[in-house]
């Protein structure tokens, strides 16, 4: 028997016995609209009976199941608007189980029938071969077993809902001002009011901004589903299904101190670096950073409600609509500003979990809320450290596909290093220039880096060893140089220069323009990138080849920093590895750190403007800045002035300093180079790209900026371009 037919007879056989349950058995009367009891079954092998009964899903007495017991109110029991999830009945309509349209509940359930989730709600022949789930924002997610537990843990509203309420009163609706009703088909007034999630939205939060259940701000981005690490980033990873306890003995195996749920409250990820809400403590768990941005945004709700909205505003937690004004009604003044806050401040709270389903989702809602009403956030914090900025084009920019391409998964994606490292990878430049990784293939789009990529999950805490890094030049590296026999020998900094290396290098640049005239114009020359934060590149200079390096010219090598003393000379030693900060501290020893800026090494005055106090950031800018003016002066010269800014070049054809645009008000970049202005511009544009890079070796970017100037025809002469030592002897 396969097990696809194995799972519909065990569900057959749990259906039989829930429904013996549901009904005390043969000799047991229906039970009543006023159940207080879960059904007890008489067949004692029923799989996970007992855990069950134990549950929240079979607590018949509560709220979840007795709320519509009063015939009165409700004559019609469980509304069809509210039985997929909270009767068992309801669900299986939902699912069309009882020969019904799949995907909407098409009756009301009479009280009586609202008896707890009981076995056959999830284990039947439509919930085996479920797979997908869509969410109140219209967003499908494909989640296998765990859809059953998404289907009614994903919250009734959505960034979707609130956004078409606003709409109903107009495309200019001011959102600082109380808007006059509006009718609806029916001819019925309609006014703004507040919209709830409703309760344990634990899908909503888990997925983040790819389903919406908050309200995202326009022009933000927002961290995705909280991936965690492999095993513990679903429902029932988590959770047991049957008694829904959270199992804390396996959180326990990487979080110290955790015995209880309660627990779970100090808990914070060593990504988790920022002091979220700015209270002076960045130890304290996630629970209560958000705890605190919570109680910030309640006080900037309440003054905002009073000072602009024009109305006090309270907030019962136990009390429907949750939002009151002083008489212990409705809140009557929504604008709609103050909806989309409120709206957020009850997705942190409906959800008493999220600050481990999604905290920094919620994070991001909570903090946007404030800073939209006018809050001050500034000592607040909305992102990690880039590693972990789940919420950054770094790791977004492929949210339309869900999947990142080869050619970036190794740095964009949590699990793209660690198949490159263990595929043996390299980096190879094809004939046109362009460089590829070989050794990993497309990645799932992820909310940023996890912990197992770069500890190697087989020997955790381990880091992956790795010995030597391929750059794009086709040059290899490593910060453990090699042993007496030659090889590579293995260094942790190697895992940071696997991505901080660029794309590009002078190897890419000359095979672009192979067959070109230094001077002459071609329209199919193109502005390599070198990609971001290219700090392995500046590091080894020389070595990795990664800016445009001049024929007949001398460069440096990798930056020995303070290699008599043994150290400062790798990522590690100068970057708190998961914070990212520079260890500033520690150049302390050697350095007056007061102004970080401010630092130098030699007094000689490389740019020539007589200031030999200055920092070395000072000596590379003056160099950068006369670079550029040459960029302009060639460029003009040969025929399409350019202007530089946004980190590229454009056309500037009536040259008032400002890009050109097109028809369609796009601007225009730089179609006009010649083989000698792409090489400096490659070379000015560097700066941008490494932004340490007066750190990380200044001497190498000071000589790579003098020829790119001389090359372009300019005067070097009060420059002093730092010399190339003699090979040792």
């Amino acid at each position: 028997m396969n097990f696809k037919k194995m799972l519909v007879l065990i569900g057959v056989l749990v259906l039989v016995g829930a429904v013996l349950a549901a009904c005390g058995g043969t000799a047991t009367e229906a039970p009543t609209a006023a159940a207080t009891e879960a059904p007890v079954a008489p067949i004692p092998d029923t799989p996970y009976l007992a855990e069950w009964q134990g549950s929240g899903h079979a607590d018949v007495a509560s709220e979840p199941f007795r709320h519509w017991d009063d015939a009165a109110e409700n004559p019609d029991g469980v509304p069809a608007t509210c039985a997929k999830c909270h009767s068992s009945a309801g669900y299986q309509d939902f699912l069309g189980l009882d020969g019904s349209e799949a995907g909407k509940v098409d009756a009301a359930v009479p009280a009586a029938d609202a008896q707890g989730i009981v076995c056959e709600a999830c284990h039947n022949a439509g919930t085996i071969s479920k797979t997908t789930v869509v969410f109140p924002s219209g967003v499908e997610i494909k989640a296998g077993d765990d859809v059953r537990c998404m289907e009614c843990h994903q919250g009734r509203e959505s960034k979707v809902s609130v956004d078409a309420l606003i709409a109903k009163f107009g495309e200019d609706v001011d959102p600082d001002a109380v808007p006059a009703p509006v009718k609806d088909d029916a001819g019925k007034d309609v006014t703004l009011g507040f919209k709830n999630v409703h309760y344990f939205a634990a899908a909503a939060t888990l997925y983040g901004s790819q389903t919406h259940g908050g309200y995202e701000y326009e022009d933000m981005t927002y961290d995705a589903k909280n991936t965690h690490v492999a095993g513990y980033d679903s429902c029932t990873g988590c959770h047991n299904p049957h008694t829904l306890e959270v199992k804390v003995e396996q959180c326990a195996e990487c979080h110290e101190g955790v015995a209880t749920v309660e627990d779970l409250k100090n808990v914070r990820m060593v990504s988790s670096t920022p002091d979220y809400d700015g209270d002076g403590d960045a130890e304290e768990g996630m629970f209560y950073e958000i705890e605190g941005l919570q109680a910030a945004l309640m006080t900037q709700i309440q003054s905002y409600a009073t000072d602009t909205a024009g109305a006090e505003i309270k907030y019962d937690a136990a009390t429907y609509p949750y939002f009151m004004g002083a008489d212990g009604k409705n809140y009557p003044n929504w604008t709609p500003r103050l909806l989309k806050a409120a709206y957020n401040y009850q997705v942190s709270l409906k959800d008493p979990g999220a600050y481990a389903h999604g905290n920094k989702y919620i994070v991001q809602l909570l903090f946007d809320s404030i800073t939209d009403l006018g809050g001050d956030t500034s000592a607040m914090a909305r992102e990690d450290a880039g590693h972990f900025a789940g919420n950054t084009i770094a790791f977004r920019d492929w949210d339309d596909t869900g999947e990142v391409p080869y050619r970036c998964a190794k740095c964009h994606s949590a699990n793209g290093l660690p198949q490159f490292i263990a595929n043996g990878g390299t980096v190879v430049v094809d004939g046109k220039g362009n460089s590829y990784n070989i050794g990993v293939g497309p990645q799932p789009a992820s909310n940023g880096f996890m912990c197992t990529t770069c500890h190697d999950g087989a020997n955790f805490p381990n880091r992956y060893e790795v010995k030597s890094v391929p750059f794009p030049s086709g040059a290899v590296v490593s910060f453990g140089g090699k042993d007496a026999d030659g090889n590579f020998i293995a260094d942790d900094s190697n895992l940071c220069i696997e991505c901080h290396q660029g794309r590009e290098s002078s190897l890419s640049v000359n095979n672009s323009l192979k067959g070109k005239e230094d001077d002459v114009v071609d329209a199919k020359i193109t502005l390599k990138s070198l990609h971001e934060l290219v700090a392995g590149i500046t590091l080894f200079g020389n070595e990795a080849k990664g800016a445009y390096q001049y024929e007949g010219k001398e460069y440096l090598g990798q930056n020995m920093h303070a290699d008599e003393a043994g150290k400062m000379n790798k990522c590690q030693d100068c970057h708190d590895v998961h914070a990212l900060e520079p260890k500033l501290e520690s150049c302390e020893t050697c350095h007056d750190t007061t102004d970080p800026l401010a630092i130098r090494e030699s007094e000689i005055d490389y740019d020539g403007d007589g200031d030999v106090a200055e920092g070395i950031k000072g000596e590379i800018d003056t160099i950068a800045e006369a670079l550029l003016v040459e960029i302009q002066t060639y460029a003009e010269a040969a025929g399409t002035p350019i202007v530089y800014t946004n980190a590229n070049f454009y056309v500037d054809a009536d040259k008032n300093g400002e890009a050109d645009k097109n028809a369609d008000g796009a601007t225009v970049r730089y179609n006009a180079y010649t083989p000698r202005l792409v090489k400096a511009a490659f070379n000015y544009r560097y700066i941008a790209k490494d932004p340490g890079a007066f750190v990380h070796n200044p001497k190498y970017v000071m000589q790579f900026l003098i020829d790119s100037i001389e090359d372009l025809g300019g005067d070097v002469s009060m420059y002093t371009r730092p010399e190339v030592p003699a090979p040792a002897q």
